[in-house]
């Protein structure tokens, strides 16, 4: 990896077609009607608890061996997607009635009634002559027997995982209304090691844990990453010397840029949504305030001046305001100002004590940890402090990062060990409903996930 040590300049671009990204999308079968029937599927997921629909995906199928291979593969992933999100019931392939090659001529909606299935999956992998892999999926209504959805997708083979995500994320659109958030990538610390002398490296996985690698050698502790607006950079910081310093890096290229040193600060800024931009705490004579920081001109702000400790600053989606933490009031409280400081407004009210507020790429909600009566929460309130819901809770549970659909949060836990020798660092999801927690296993211990936006 080469670093570079000079002054941080922006490249918030989307770059040309690379491994990670190259796909070329074409809606290439019959669209669902233009008008939805009133019966049509639709999960709402603004409610409390969500009974999972029953939905059966059939094996996409591939005329030679690679081909049908790689349809066996799409659709276990596209299975696993949908089941992780809580919302879909998958029904075992073995309770399939219809037949594959009859499927492909149209369904026969009364025997997925039979099997319970309200919706219904099927699709195709081809190899065109010139290389590119082509798959094409069907989403149909079983109740009220029409197409919902129906797309193909081209790309080189070895992408078949990011088509998977897509299909997954065209599903979840379709049926629930909201952007789906399978096409997405989760960078963190990982940790390995005694507790006397931990590795902190930096980690990226695709969201379910697939195609990991590691992004740092672990010669120099990481902390706090967070993705750019793009998904293509992360800043993240990192001790050189016992020096807290600030680096970007280009996950693509690998290259590595230093933003500055910032002695006093202990977590990463935040980007701005424009990419403009970061926000950050900072320690300076003892106290610890708010700035932001053009990336363009290099100028640093003071957007806090009060004798308390401010930290942990995240923007809302549209820029225009600035979440933080501050034990201004005799305790560690949420508070929102302007993004130029102005008009600060404590938020939280409740019993206990509050930090590292993340504002939700929707704008409605913002997630928080707690801790009262020796337990720690991930939950969110919204923007005003209304509507306070605690989502998990458990001996140390910290870092709650948004899926960039709004919808689920994911999270570091620290788990005792039964024999008092080592704990536990593990990474876990859960919706805005509270009823959904899954752990997203990981190499070895994890904490600090930041969540990518939806890959370019």
């Amino acid at each position: 990896m080469r670093t570079k040590t000079k002054a941080f300049k922006r490249h918030w671009h989307v770059r040309g077609l690379s491994c990670l990204c190259a796909l070329a999308v074409a809606v290439g079968l019959t669209i669902a009607a233009a008008a939805p029937a009133q019966a049509e599927l639709r999960v709402d997921i603004t409610r409390g608890e969500v009974k999972p629909m029953p939905i059966a995906v059939t094996r996409f199928a591939g005329e030679g061996v690679s081909e049908t291979d790689a349809g066996q593969n799409i659709t276990k992933v596209i299975n696993n997607d949908l089941a992780r999100s809580g919302l879909f019931k998958t029904i075992d392939e073995k309770a399939f009635i219809q037949s594959a090659s009859s499927l492909a001529v149209n369904p026969n909606f009364a025997e997925w009634r039979t099997i319970g299935a309200q919706a219904l999956v099927n699709g195709r992998v081809l190899t065109e002559a010139n290389g590119l892999l082509r798959v094409e999926f069907r989403l149909w209504d079983v109740l009220a027997e029409n197409q919902m959805a129906g797309v193909a997708y081209r790309t080189q083979p070895g992408n078949w995982r990011r088509i998977a995500h897509k299909i997954a994320d065209e599903i979840y659109k379709r049926i629930t209304g909201e952007t789906g958030y399978f096409d997405t990538r989760i960078v963190y610390v990982s940790e390995s090691g005694p507790a006397t002398h931990r590795i902190k490296r930096l980690a990226i996985m695709d969201q379910d844990g697939a195609n990991h690698r590691f992004l740092t050698d672990g010669k120099f502790l990481v902390l706090s990453p967070r993705f750019s607006p793009t998904a293509q950079e992360v800043v993240y910081m990192s001790y050189f010397n016992d020096k807290p310093r600030v680096y970007v890096l280009d996950i693509d290229t690998g290259e590595l840029e230093l933003l500055g040193d910032f002695p006093g600060m202990t977590f990463a800024p935040r980007f701005s949504p424009d990419g403009n931009s970061v926000v950050m705490s900072q320690a300076l004579d003892g106290n610890s305030e708010i700035y932001s920081l053009d990336l363009r001109t290099r100028e640093k702000r003071q957007l806090t001046r009060h004798p308390a400790v401010d930290t942990s600053p995240s923007y809302s989606p549209d820029g225009s305001r600035i979440a933080f933490n501050s034990d201004r009031s005799g305790g560690q409280q949420l508070y929102v100002m302007n993004a130029d400081g102005s008009g600060v407004q404590r938020i939280s009210f409740g019993g206990g004590l509050y930090s590292t507020p993340v504002w939700s790429p929707r704008g409605d909600l913002i997630a928080f940890t707690k801790t009262q009566g020796g337990r720690f929460y991930i939950g969110v309130m919204r923007p005003d402090g209304s509507g306070e819901r605690l989502l998990a809770e458990g001996y140390l549970v910290e870092s709650p990062t948004w899926a960039p659909n709004g919808r689920v949060l994911m999270f570091h836990r620290q788990i005792p060990s039964k024999d008092g020798t080592k704990d536990r660092y593990r990474l876990f999801s859960i919706d805005l409903t509270g009823y959904n927690e899954r752990e997203i296993v990981t190499p070895a211990d994890g904490s600090d996930p930041a969540w990518s936006p939806l890959i370019p």
